[in-house]
């Protein structure tokens, strides 16, 4: 009988210690009868129990230890805090007017047949994603696409596509642009606008991040269009400059970039690169990139006059 109400005692306590959010530290009153009941039982003659009743001190012991797991997992699930904010002046000045009708001419032809000219290209689709409404954590995130991300390939244009339809089941290894343009010119679409690109890591835009995953830091890429310019030859490298970008690039990217701003109503203060969005100091990208001849062009497709 006594047995029993001591049984009862001990189910009753590992109850209350194992409750979610229960106190760890227990009443004095508890505590002084827990022992009592303990050295009682140390005295009784039932092998049995000796062999199967933990002591009050092991069972204080597991508990505190699963409380300390629990708030470990708490606190690597915890929502994130978005970076500070990094201010961004853009290059590129409001222009109504001073336009140079040749190049006006030149790109309203290529807009023309836009749709003619660009390739689909189908990317693996471990390479890009959903764009997300609702972060691990249950709250809201605005997936519309409201700043682009200028990148270069570093390799060849075929190298980029290459890799961007090799499936890459490792997420370290996922990665792709919206679209890259060679440097004839060529404009080859690999994921839709509407999806989630992965063309930047570890990465924000004027404080502003999304986290997508629990277990990978934030990034731009929720809300983020990617575009990416083909590398000159001698810029397959390292090194922190190249030749640049041809003119043909320069005209195929004013013409994107019209399209991406008519299309989603950002403006063109939202046209950063990959070096300023890159919180882990390690992208340089696209070096050599000349800010007027973009200028020159967004202003002949009147796309820099509010």
């Amino acid at each position: 009988m006594v047995f029993n109400r001591v049984t009862g005692i001990w189910k009753r306590l590992q109850t209350h210690l194992q409750h979610r959010g229960a106190p760890l530290i227990l009443c004095s009153g508890t505590l002084v009868l827990g022992m009592g009941a303990l050295a009682w039982l140390s005295n009784d003659q039932s092998g049995a129990l000796k062999a199967s009743s933990p002591s009050l001190l092991d069972l204080l012991d597991e508990v505190g230890s699963e409380a300390k797991r629990e708030r470990k997992k708490s606190e690597q699930t915890r929502q994130p805090q978005p970076p500070r904010a990094i201010s961004w002046s853009s290059p590129l000045a409001k222009q109504c007017s001073g336009f140079d009708s040749k190049v006006t001419n030149r790109l309203q032809a290529q807009q023309r047949t836009l749709k003619q000219r660009r390739v689909s290209v189908a990317t693996d689709p471990t390479n890009f994603g959903e764009r997300f409404r609702v972060n691990p954590w249950g709250v809201a995130l605005n997936p519309d696409p409201r700043v682009v991300v200028l990148h270069e390939t570093v390799y060849s244009l075929q190298s980029a596509v290459n890799t961007f339809m090799t499936p890459h089941p490792r997420d370290a290894d996922q990665v792709s642009y919206h679209t890259v343009i060679g440097l004839d010119g060529k404009i080859v679409d690999l994921v839709d606008p509407l999806k989630r690109a992965y063309g930047a890591g570890y990465s924000a835009f004027l404080g502003e991040w999304a986290v997508t995953n629990a277990k990978i830091r934030g990034s731009v890429n929720n809300f983020a269009l990617h575009l990416s310019l083909e590398t000159p030859q001698d810029g397959r490298n390292s090194r922190s400059s190249h030749s640049g970008y041809s003119s043909a690039q320069y005209d195929s990217l004013a013409i994107v970039l019209k399209d991406w701003i008519d299309r989603f109503g950002f403006t063109p203060a939202a046209i950063t690169t990959h070096r300023h969005v890159d919180l882990g100091g390690e992208r340089g990208d696209p070096r050599s990139f000349d800010w007027q001849e973009l200028q020159t062009r967004l202003a002949a497709l009147k796309a820099l006059c509010p």
